[in-house]
């Protein structure tokens, strides 16, 4: 597959993947390469990245503990004096060999250590190379709060293997096709037909559908790289389902979802949302809603929590002016952003998807 070009970052895939990274570390001279890993890539993922390296180079493995509840400052503090303790300068390279978590943490770590090192993210999650290794938004979540602390850079370069996934569980998959299938319903019908029926697709289909979810992005990004307008597209479902994923992530005694499981509600809630005002039909409402719940098991939310998930809502990123913009749907393909939703119909999509 060719390799896709954005801004000032590339992403590559397979095989020559390891081809640009064994030559541009040849060619880069970095004093210390520093590869992040959580426990789960150390012992699954790491051993077959480091075989397709060719030189041998001064390298220190840092391991933090996997899950959105350690992606936090106190863990970039820990990391900032470890790569203190080990000498890190402004010439060092870190790799972040992960998820979601590792690659947004890890690439915020690298931007803001001594203003800034160079990093590499390798996705190992379908999530993380469908969505959060490309575009270069870096971050921490603040308790709660899904990505309040972070800076928009680019990365040197992110390297997209389809092997890591064969050590995938079954909900860490469903949690990336969550935002390929967002990426179908922003901006290309005949991607989101594609993928609405998973039992007609080939497993060796994948890396070509990994391929087209991240052109997709990248076109938007490019367009767009500090999310002023049309970046906001890929928010689609994000605004209700980051809510909702905070919500279960600080009360014990509700299941923790995942990211692509909470975005997998808020598409849903959104796209009712997108009935009511935006000229989404009824027909296609329903082909979405069928659609993610033939892959997505629906989550009982409790009435009493609803006004505790529409409270996070004024934290969303894309607010100003205390209002809440969603991004919504015209139709399948076609979105719009910076629209204001009533609470009356924020109630009314949760009682939509207490109906299905």
């Amino acid at each position: 597959m060719q390799s896709i070009t954005s801004l000032a970052s590339v992403v590559h895939f397979g095989h020559t993947a390891y081809l640009e990274l064994n030559k541009y570390l040849e060619s880069a001279e970095h004093s210390r390469i520093f590869i992040l890993v959580d426990t789960n890539t150390h012992q699954n993922c790491f051993a077959h990245f480091m075989s397709n390296i060719e030189a041998s180079y001064d390298t220190e493995i840092i391991e933090v503990e996997p899950g959105e509840i350690h992606k936090n400052i106190e863990t970039c503090t820990g990391i900032w004096n470890v790569l203190s303790e080990l000498g890190a300068d402004r010439k060092s390279l870190m790799i972040n060999l992960g998820g979601g978590v590792v690659t947004d943490m890890g690439g915020f770590i690298a931007c803001t250590f001594k203003r800034g090192i160079k990093y590499i993210n390798v996705p190992t999650t379908l999530l993380a190379m469908v969505d959060a290794s490309v575009g270069g938004k870096t971050g921490v979540d603040l308790g709660n709060l899904k990505n309040m602390v972070g800076v928009i850079s680019e990365s040197e370069m992110v390297l997209v293997d389809p092997e890591y996934l064969e050590t995938l569980p079954v909900n860490q998959m469903c949690s990336g096709f969550a935002e390929m299938l967002k990426h179908g319903l922003i901006k290309d019908r005949g991607y989101w037909k594609k993928l609405s029926d998973l039992s007609a697709v080939d497993h060796s289909e994948l890396g070509q559908m990994i391929y087209d979810s991240v052109i997709i992005k990248n076109n938007i990004v490019k367009k767009d790289p500090t999310e002023q307008n049309i970046r906001k597209f890929l928010n689609f479902g994000h605004t209700l389902g980051h809510a909702i994923e905070s919500f279960y992530l600080t009360n014990p005694d509700k299941p923790i979802l995942l990211h692509g499981e909470a975005i997998a509600i808020g598409m849903i809630l959104e796209s009712y949302i997108s009935k009511e005002l935006t000229g989404l039909t009824n027909n296609e409402l329903t082909e979405i809603s069928e659609v993610i719940l033939a892959t997505f098991n629906k989550v009982a939310i409790a009435r009493e929590d609803r006004m505790k998930i529409k409270e996070l809502l004024i934290f969303d990123k894309k607010n100003e002016n205390g209002n809440v913009y969603f991004v919504l749907l015209k139709e399948i393909g076609e979105a719009v952003f910076n629209q204001l939703v009533s609470e009356d119909i924020i109630e009314a999509a949760f009682d939509y998807y207490e109906s299905l």
